[in-house]
This record gives structure tokens, sequence and C-alpha cells, in this order.
């Protein structure tokens, strides 16, 4: 990629830890056990040349909207905040009033990976949030397992003139190389043009310590086939991306994958497809 490249992270967390707020984070990922905050990623940003980015909630809580919005108040290179709010409380609409101020709210998420019903993203309350939102105008970032692609395709192809991203590719088994049953799920994607996928979340889905460029590429072939490139964008995971890789290692995957297409193409996926999705202003 050409040095002086633009690049947003589209995707990474920000948390003061507390195990109440974040039961995710269990034992085996002691590593995350810690606060992650503007301060450090900073650095890390001016160590990879990196523009801005776009911090994602982490905790269900309408407190870490607040809190992260607040940073983003603070620190210019967060660039826009994908929230969480109750989606389906009878109260969603006076609730969202609070936020009508804030320009960098840009989207919501639900952490939809840990609900034991693959369908919950179908429940009508949770549509009729869905709804509600997208009359605002926000984003909505879905967080799936391959299994719960289903609901989320559904959800897309009722709310087309609505902007959905898929985290993470909806995390493929990389580990094991399994593919066939993800790619077919995915593919039912192409035709929605309002579906954008983010490339991030690969390492973590792979060998932790054992992992190499080439188990990402044939799903980024899967990614490149069905979104092309006006629909995809960067993004690290970071910290999670830790427990498999540093920063500049998680880079280092998408870098080696482009290295061959135009710098048209590469410029849309580091940067602007993000800029254009989230509606980032500079």
């Amino acid at each position: 990629m050409h040095p002086s490249m633009k690049i947003i992270d589209s995707h990474q967390h920000f948390w003061k830890y507390d195990p109440e707020q974040f039961p995710w984070i269990t034992d085996s990922l002691y590593k995350l056990k810690r606060d992650f905050l503007p301060s450090e990623l900073r650095k890390v940003y001016a160590e990879n040349k990196i523009a801005g980015c776009i911090a994602v909630q982490a905790a269900q809580t309408v407190e870490e909207t607040r809190y992260l919005l607040e940073l983003a108040e603070n620190n210019e290179f967060i660039k826009g905040v994908v929230g969480w709010i109750d989606l389906r409380a009878a109260s969603l609409k006076e609730e969202l009033r609070e936020f009508a101020s804030f320009e960098k709210l840009k989207g919501f998420r639900h952490i939809l990976q840990d609900e034991a019903d693959p369908n919950f993203i179908s429940h009508p309350d949770f549509q009729r949030g869905l709804e509600i939102i997208f009359e605002v105008g926000y984003t909505y970032d879905i967080l799936v397992f391959p299994n719960q692609l289903k609901g989320a395709l559904d959800t897309a192809s009722r709310f087309t003139n609505a902007s959905f991203v898929i985290d993470h590719l909806a995390k493929p088994d990389i580990k094991h190389q399994s593919i066939s049953d993800w790619k077919e799920l995915m593919h039912e994607f192409k035709d929605l043009p309002n579906v954008y996928c983010k490339l991030s979340g690969m390492v973590t889905e792979n060998d932790w310590r054992n992992w190499k460029l080439e188990d990402f590429f044939p799903y980024l072939d899967v990614m490149m086939d069905v979104f092309g490139q006006d629909r995809l964008m960067f993004g690290s995971d970071w910290p999670v991306c830790l427990l498999a890789a540093s920063y500049g290692e998680v880079k280092g995957v998408l870098e080696a994958y482009l290295a061959d297409f135009p710098e048209e193409v590469q410029t849309k996926i580091w940067s602007e497809n993000a800029i254009k999705f989230y509606k980032i202003k500079d």
C-alpha cells in the first residue's frame, strides 16, 4: 500500500475493565482484563499510521454508549461511535432523544452472538426497535455466528433502505479451515447493496499461536466475491485482536492480501467505504 494512504479503523473497543460489565471476558481471555483507553490506542495508531476509528460497544448498557461518546468528544481521532440501546424497550423513541445532538453517534449494535436463540434478531420487538433507529438514520452492526445469519439476511432483506454491516465476517471457523457452509450463507448477501462487511476479527477465529497469512486468503476471496470493492472495510478489533496478534500483524494480513489490487480498490477498503457507511466527517 502507498505510504500516504489514509486508513480508518472501522472497529475497535475501549473499556475500563469491570467484570460485571464485561462477563464475556472470561479467564481464558485474561489479557483483556485491564483498561484499554484512547491514550494507549493513540500511540498504536501513530505507529501504524491510522487516521481515525469507529469505537464500538462491548457492554450492553446505555452507560457505555454515553462513555464512548464522551471519549469521542475528547479525542478527535474517534470519528464515530456504535453504541448500545435496548432496541426492545417500549420507550425506545423517548430514550433516543437523549442522543439526538451527538453527531458522532453513528449506529447501534447488540451482541447477538451471545443470544441462545439463533433467530433473536427476528423477534417482533427487536424488529420494531430496528425500524425506529433506521427512521432516525442510524446504522446497525450485525454481530453473529454463521448459524445466526438467516435472521440477519431476512432482516436486511426487509429493511432495504437501512445500512447494515456484518462484523468479523460473521466469525467463520478459520482455525479448522471450515468454509463451505459459511460461504454458502454469505453469498445470500451478494445482491443486498445495503449490507457491508468488516474485514475484522479474523486472527481470533484462527489458532491464536499458530496462524499464517495464507489461512485468511480463502475467506477474503469470498468477501471480495460477495461484497466487492465498495462494501468492505478494514477493522482491527483492538484490543480483542491482541489475544492472537499485534495491531501491526492484524493490519499486515489485509496489506498482504490487497498488495496486488489497484490503489483505487485499496483506498476504498482502507478508508473510503467506512467514511461513506458511517458518514464520517473530518
